[in-house]
């Protein structure tokens, strides 16, 4: 922080920079903007230098070896800074605010401070809170700012500035609205960027919202949901460091969706973050086949989770007298001692962790139960020989010297407490004895379980009595391999069976993420899921699992819903699993698609049964949306041919295509060189022009309102649409 008497020569607006030597011709205005920009080209040389030098103090700190726990706890945490510095080359510096103090601040990616005895910061980090007005003050509200700066670089270069008074000499619709803008108009390169140099108030208000609940974020089409919800990992793990020792899940609906935002958490500094698709959470699992919507549907309610608690509880062996054998003796425990050892063992335990616990306590009733023979055999044999016994007990006193180890049996024939730890011992190390509790409480595997339930109509009658015999004849006629509504199920299977081993600590450092992939039951510091209006109650159930803190974030739009429940509302969607235990939060603002393409969205809303107030675009392409209608057989080639004409007017953005399932391999045939998807595979993507292919033909699948109104929303300039006419 520092303290300038002049705002920065007074710009405002838009400053680039000029070309070197300008003539007289330049204006003062002309020579404010080479100020500024010059101004901040000296900040940033000088923030990059410091960069630099910390870096390489940090290299040499990394470089020795740590020697305890807290050398390496400290190592792990310089390791952060030290790859959090690496990955701030670009963008270094972004912003910059004036206070009416006359303070200034720098903003950037990451912290920096002075080199000099007041340890003051040179650079604030974007995510602390000394930075929060330069997402949320306003001239209604400067929070004691006079003036905000956007700061533009390429590579080491300021390129130029957006200056925004506070102190109402000017008002903005946006934050920062002048660098927003120029961000929004940048061409598409098929990979989402960073956008903490552009964030908005309503935006940064969720991203710094308290992590203690699920929060649940409507946003439509266009209003930065995923940026948010990325942006809101980055602080999290800032503002709560030991989040990064359980790391983060990040569930998309696609690997094309997980693909396009793979880049941006890691420019954020954030590595301890899994993604992930919930068909792909489950460790050696793999979606095998596509099934019906109907069956997807049937399968995604929340009525399996206690339907697998039921089916797995029927499966506990059920108290009997057990006779065992040991060293040649039978040995009785009574069906009361089983029946309270069972109780004591399975106490909401998972299945095998349960099998587990019996087995210590059968170890110990066993062991008891030879002691306890051997001890009224020795009662038995005293009644007889009491002479005898006593001339062998004066003998044994006799021949028995200080510092002699003899004790227990070897004295009087019965065990010591160490003799029976002993016993207990081998016992649990007895093949025999492990074959019998195998037999009686045997090692169950989830896969079998479930096909075994879902292929039985009289199982499935049994214990999801919800089912309608219509339903149960369907689910039982299912081929083997598995489809991706069995994955929750087998999810919710495996945690009720459990493993058959003792708890772990769960390791902690560099290679969380790498850990926390290869574990099912893995629990995270917090889960963000994108498109959560896709999820069913059982995915829903799949996410709770994994955090059972219940620190989730998960944004969408329950309006571009197309999975196959029937949930309209947010409420609908999670009740069954959340309950009234979560918070509501909403962006209302569409950054992404133009007014002209937002302004065909109304009647295709009220058509979906939409409940919400669409979002409000905020800015113009100026380009209006064309149609083009042809017959059928003309529809491939005609779709080629704007795919070209798209391609040239967009080059070095990007250009996609969305057409009803049932036209993808017909147009994949002519277009081998952009997307071609579905409504439903476009979700969450964008290009800088969309050619929508037989939007009636989108409108008549399943939901296939809710799909065209996605459809229509994924372009940032230009929408066409290719209709053909009827046959």
């Amino acid at each position: 922080m520092r303290r300038n008497s002049a705002l920065s020569n007074g710009t405002t607006g838009n400053s680039e920079g000029a070309p070197n030597g300008a003539g007289p011709t330049s204006t003062a205005e002309d020579i404010a903007r080479r100020s500024a920009i010059a101004e901040e080209q000296a900040f940033l040389d000088a923030a990059t230098a410091r960069r630099d030098t910390l870096t390489e103090h940090l290299e040499v700190e990394l470089s020795s070896e740590a020697v305890d726990a807290l050398e390496r706890a400290r190592q792990r945490m310089l390791r952060r800074q030290y790859e959090e510095l690496q990955r701030a080359r670009e963008g270094l510096v972004f912003g910059r605010l004036d206070g009416l103090d006359g303070t200034v601040r720098h903003i950037g990616r990451v912290g920096l401070r002075n080199d000099g005895e007041d340890n003051e910061p040179l650079l604030v980090d974007w995510r602390a809170p000394a930075a929060r007005p330069f997402y949320t003050a306003t001239a209604v509200d400067p929070q004691g700012q006079a003036r905000r700066r956007h700061i533009r670089t390429s590579g080491s270069a300021v390129v130029g500035v957006d200056d925004e008074p506070l102190d109402g000499t000017m008002t903005a619709e946006l934050v920062g609205e002048g660098a927003l803008l120029a961000a929004l108009d940048q061409r598409r390169t098929g990979r989402m960027s960073t956008a903490i140099s552009t964030l908005q108030r309503e935006q940064d208000d969720i991203i710094r919202a308290e992590a203690t609940g699920p929060l649940i974020v409507q946003g439509g089409p266009g209003t930065g949901k995923t940026v948010v919800a990325l942006h809101r990992v980055a602080y999290l793990l800032f503002a709560h460091p030991t989040m990064a020792d359980q790391g983060v899940l990040v569930l998309g609906p696609s690997p094309r969706f997980l693909q396009y935002i793979a880049q941006v958490l890691p420019a954020l500094g954030e590595t301890a973050v899994v993604s992930a698709t919930c068909d792909t959470l489950l460790p050696g699992i793999r979606v095998g086949r596509d099934e019906s919507r109907t069956l997807a549907e049937v399968k995604g309610r929340a009525l399996w989770q206690p339907a697998l608690d039921n089916y797995v509880t029927s499966l506990l062996p059920r108290p009997r007298e057990l006779k065992l054998r040991w060293a040649g003796d039978f040995y009785v425990i009574p069906e009361a001692t089983v029946a309270q050892a069972l109780a004591s063992a399975v106490q909401g335990r998972p299945y095998h962790r349960a099998r587990a616990a019996f087995a210590e306590q059968l170890h110990h009733i066993l062991a008891d139960a030879v002691a306890e023979q051997r001890e009224a055999l020795m009662n038995e044999m005293e009644e007889g020989f009491e002479d005898i016994l006593a001339r062998v007990d004066r003998d044994m006193q006799h021949d028995h010297h200080p510092g002699s180890t003899s004790t227990g049996s070897d004295i009087d024939g019965l065990l010591s407490e160490e003799e029976i730890a002993d016993l207990r011992d081998q016992i649990a190390e007895n093949t025999t004895i492990a074959r019998f509790i195998e037999t009686w409480w045997p090692t169950l595997d989830a896969e079998n379980l479930l096909r075994d339930l879902l292929t039985n109509p009289t199982l499935l009658a049994r214990f999801a009595p919800q089912l309608s015999p219509e339903e149960i004849t369907a689910v039982s006629a299912e081929p083997p391999l598995w489809a991706s509504s069995d994955i929750p199920l087998l999810d919710a299977l495996a945690d009720l069976l459990g493993e058959d081993h003792v708890d772990t600590p769960q390791p902690h450092g560099g290679f969380v993420a790498d850990h926390a992939r290869r574990q099912r039951d893995w629990v995270y510091g917090h889960v963000v899921v994108d498109e959560a209006q896709e999820l069913s109650e059982m995915q829903w159930h799949m996410v709770l699992r994994r955090c059972p803190s219940r620190s989730i974030t998960a944004v969408g739009d329950i309006d571009q819903a197309e999975a196959a429940h029937r949930h309209t509302s947010w409420a609908e969607a999670v009740q069954a699993v959340l309950g009234d235990r979560w918070t509501a939060a909403e962006l209302t603002i569409c950054y992404r698609t133009p007014r002209e393409v937002m302004g065909l969205t109304e009647p295709v809303l009220k058509k979906a049964g939409s409940r919400n107030t669409p979002p409000r675009a905020v800015r113009s392409s100026g380009i209006a949306p064309w149609t083009l209608t042809i017959t059928p057989a003309e529809l491939a080639g005609a779709a080629a041919q704007a795919v070209r004409q798209l391609q040239q007017r967009w080059h070095g953005g990007t250009v996609g295509v969305i057409a009803p399932a049932g036209r993808i391999d017909e147009l994949l045939t002519v277009l081998d060189d952009v997307p071609v998807l579905t409504a439903t595979q476009s979700k969450g993507l964008e290009w800088d022009a969309t050619l929508l292919i037989d939007p009636h033909g989108i409108a008549a699948e399943p939901r296939g309102w809710n799909g065209l109104y996605v459809a229509l929303t994924r372009c940032t300039q230009e929408l066409g649409q290719v209709i053909p006419t009827p046959r």
